[in-house]
């Protein structure tokens, strides 16, 4: 049924992506892949999450899932959820979302320097609300060179214990923590070699996640997927913790937006909201009824108006 297929929006180089990608290819889960733009305007996706505009998107049907941290939770309950989301998944993937992250930013922007497009800069900019600075980044790329490697060897000295982070089998943990080792390795390559000089298990593990793959997945246009949007409605809703610090029910007009960067804020009626997520109800003229969940952890959730 083409409301219950997965289809992921996304862009080849997109390291948050990445992380949904092989989450798709370790659970065995097939998906459609549609290309969305690296930087705005994004036509075919913000209809579908109300202004998150951040890749990737996930969507089945008319839920629409934004943030990786949701989106590979969503990913291990509809695969083998028991076996992949084990261990400090969590924890770990924030780490390579905020601070790895950051510092692998700054590692490949700095290098990178005066070639950066102007428009890319302009579109980082107004998706982080600061100013989206090469000549500071190049100014620090020594610093944050040391600092890469030192989060690379935290993965390096976690492999002696075993061939994955979480057990003996990859997981969710294994999947966050090499985004940013895939990332750097595809843009810098050598400048990724130079920093993980000596890290044997890094190596011999990056070579593992690599085989993992994407998965079985076919193209689909982002037309296509607003179509089916527009001709399901949502699926089962998770259950409301009534103890929720926001003290709202469901029905309530909310506000969601990011944390960190690309605060756009989303508003919607509340569905639901528990220790793991929040889910909006979004109703529009052209697709109808839309849930949009939302992470816990990194988004903020406040009553319409405040």
């Amino acid at each position: 049924m083409a409301d219950a297929e997965i289809i992921l929006h996304h862009y080849p180089a997109s390291p948050f992506s990445e992380k949904a990608r092989l989450a798709l290819g370790l659970t065995g889960l097939p998906w459609r892949s549609v290309i969305t733009p690296n930087m705005m305007p994004k036509p075919d996706l913000v209809p579908l999450t109300g202004g998150y505009r951040r890749a990737p998107v996930m969507q089945i049907g008319a839920d629409i899932y934004c943030d990786s941290q949701v989106i590979l939770a969503e990913i291990a309950k509809r695969g083998q959820g028991a076996s992949i989301a084990r261990g400090a998944a969590g924890p770990i993937n924030l780490w390579a979302d905020r601070l790895f992250f950051q510092v692998t930013v700054a590692v490949i922007f700095g290098e990178l320097g005066d070639s950066v497009p102007k428009d890319f800069i302009a579109d980082r900019e107004k998706l982080s609300g600061r100013p989206f600075d090469t000549a500071a980044m190049k100014a620090v790329a020594l610093p944050m060179r040391q600092q890469w490697r030192a989060h690379a060897a935290w993965i390096d000295n976690a492999l002696a214990d075993g061939p994955w982070l979480a057990g003996d089998a990859p997981s969710l943990a294994d999947i966050s923590a090499f985004m940013n080792i895939w990332w750097l390795g595809g843009a810098m390559p050598k400048i990724a070699k130079d920093l993980s000089v000596g890290f044997d298990r890094l190596a011999d593990w990056s070579q593992r996640m690599a085989a993992i793959g994407h998965g079985a997945h076919s193209e689909m246009t982002g037309a296509e997927a607003l179509s089916v949007a527009r001709n399901t409605q949502p699926g089962p809703t998770p259950e409301h913790d009534i103890a929720d610090p926001l003290g709202l029910a469901p029905g309530a007009a909310v506000v969601v937006m990011a944390d960190d960067y690309g605060r756009d804020p989303i508003e919607g009626k509340l569905v639901a909201a528990n220790r793991e997520r929040i889910v909006i109800a979004r109703e529009t003229a052209d697709l109808g009824l839309l849930h949009v969940h939302f992470p816990r952890a990194g988004f903020f959730a406040a009553p319409a108006g405040q």
